[in-house]
């Protein structure tokens, strides 16, 4: 793996240099790609781990090892979970998808109905995919872009990389840092959860405001080392191809945040977190009242970490994303078009920017965790798909790299896991800190099966 990109992750968190001593990278082969997608799998699952490993230093634990195997790691960016005798639905909406247009490419992301209804709207033309190309062809695609967001939809044309670096939001994403920390307060009295030897998050309560797939990758991985974790969706969300992977050792609750009881519930929630995780756009919960400075005054202690698709900053900072948008945007499929010599856009073989952001997520809630049980800070954290991109379009891998080798029986845990829709197997833990297993006590639940009450 390219070591360049775990030591650009672990700087961000500005936690000793020493500690990636500790690091070992095990595991054989790359995923396809003409970026280090593989790499970035690695680098950030190693990322989030040895965090851990130092918050359980700053619990009083002897040093750890931390062992990732590349291997694992890039196949937990795909899908970690198989089912037995049932199938996961689909993952994209038959519109959804990449379209040639008069003078480029341009995708729509539609597997939200609203968002469907956008783009439609936008095109003025059929329910139907065939329509749907025959109409974008006639549209230039910055235009067509624009006309869908204006509707409330998403899309993204497709731009080269010195395009991208070149407009007013490439140069804002670039001179942001890769997790954006803030202090703001001193904890009042809540520097510690009971934790214990072989769970360093137990009885640590984050409440999950995130949707596919960046914010809930994050919050499996708290899960996994104990965190009790309590994701909140409006009533109707849903997003079926992803639940069964990303609802691992969660449980999920529905609140209507327009109506006063669901309201009075969700306050209390927020008072008694130690996380909160949002992936809403940075005006979303001001809309709602739940904005910056009612969380710090409902919850002094509270940790604060955000994400959102194009970044901070820059005229396009708020705007709608999904990790397979910001490849078309910053370059990333137009690179892989030219390098393969395609006659359409090539993204990475994974949704990597979310998955890597969501480690990255992960590792920024640890290291606040750590700064608050330290000196009693409490530091709130920032990230992006868009920056995590930048990280990523600075190391590219040779197509002749290696490839993984097939799945196997050996790549998954023993157990099944029994999810409501039927026995699953599910890959083993891409990371393994000496002495602390990644683990998950919940199998993966629909939303909205559980009680919103910690």
């Amino acid at each position: 793996m390219s070591y360049h990109l775990l030591d650009a992750a672990w700087s961000a968190l500005d936690l000793p240099s020493s500690a990636l001593d500790a690091v070992q990278i095990t595991g054989q082969g790359e995923l396809p790609s003409w970026f280090a997608t593989t790499g970035l799998a690695a680098a950030s699952v190693a990322t989030a781990a040895l965090a851990v490993q130092q918050l359980m230093a700053a619990q009083g634990r002897a040093p750890a090892g931390v062992t990732v195997d590349q291997r694992l790691a890039s196949m937990w960016f795909s899908w970690s979970i198989q089912p037995v005798s049932w199938e996961r639905p689909p993952l994209w909406d038959a519109i959804a998808g990449d379209y040639a247009t008069a003078d480029g490419w341009i995708r729509l992301h539609t597997n939200a109905p609203h968002h469907r209804l956008a783009a439609l709207a936008a095109l003025g033309c059929a329910d139907d995919r065939e329509a749907v190309a025959r109409t974008v062809a006639g549209w230039r695609a910055q235009e067509l872009e624009e006309a869908v967001v204006a509707h409330g939809g998403c899309a993204a044309m497709m731009r080269s990389m010195a395009a991208w670096q070149a407009h007013p939001q490439g140069r804002a994403v670039a001179a942001e840092p890769l997790i954006a920390f803030s202090s703001h307060a001193q904890a009042s009295g809540r520097r510690e959860w009971a934790w214990t030897a072989s769970r360093p998050l137990a009885g640590l309560k984050v409440l999950d405001l995130t949707r596919v797939l960046a914010g809930p990758v994050a919050t499996r991985f708290l899960a996994g080392y104990g965190a009790d974790v309590l994701r909140i969706d409006p009533p109707g969300w849903n997003e079926p191809g992803v639940i069964p992977e990303v609802t691992l050792g969660k449980r999920c609750a529905r609140l209507d945040l327009t109506q006063a009881s669901d309201r009075a519930r969700f306050e209390k929630l927020l008072a008694e977190a130690d996380v909160l995780v949002h992936g809403y756009r940075p005006a979303a919960l001001e809309r709602l009242g739940y904005g910056e400075e009612y969380r710090r005054q409902r919850n002094p202690s509270l940790i604060d970490v955000a994400l959102d698709a194009y970044g901070w900053t820059g005229p396009l900072a708020g705007r709608r994303g999904f990790d397979s948008l910001v490849q078309m945007s910053c370059g990333i499929a137009d690179h892989g078009m030219r390098q393969q010599g395609a006659s359409k856009p090539v993204p990475l073989p994974v949704q990597a920017l979310d998955h890597a952001t969501g480690y990255l997520i992960a590792a920024a809630v640890v290291r606040a965790l750590i700064s608050r049980l330290n000196d009693g800070r409490v530091q709130q954290a920032r990230l992006s798909l868009a920056r995590t991109a930048q990280l990523l379009m600075t190391t590219q891998t040779p197509a002749a790299s290696p490839p993984l080798a097939a799945t196997s029986d050996a790549d998954y845990a023993p157990q099944l896991e029994q999810t409501e829709w039927g026995p699953a197997r599910r890959y083993h833990p891409p990371a393994i800190i000496e002495g602390v297993p990644m683990a998950w006590t919940r199998p993966a639940s629909s939303l909205g099966s559980a009680s919103a009450a910690w």
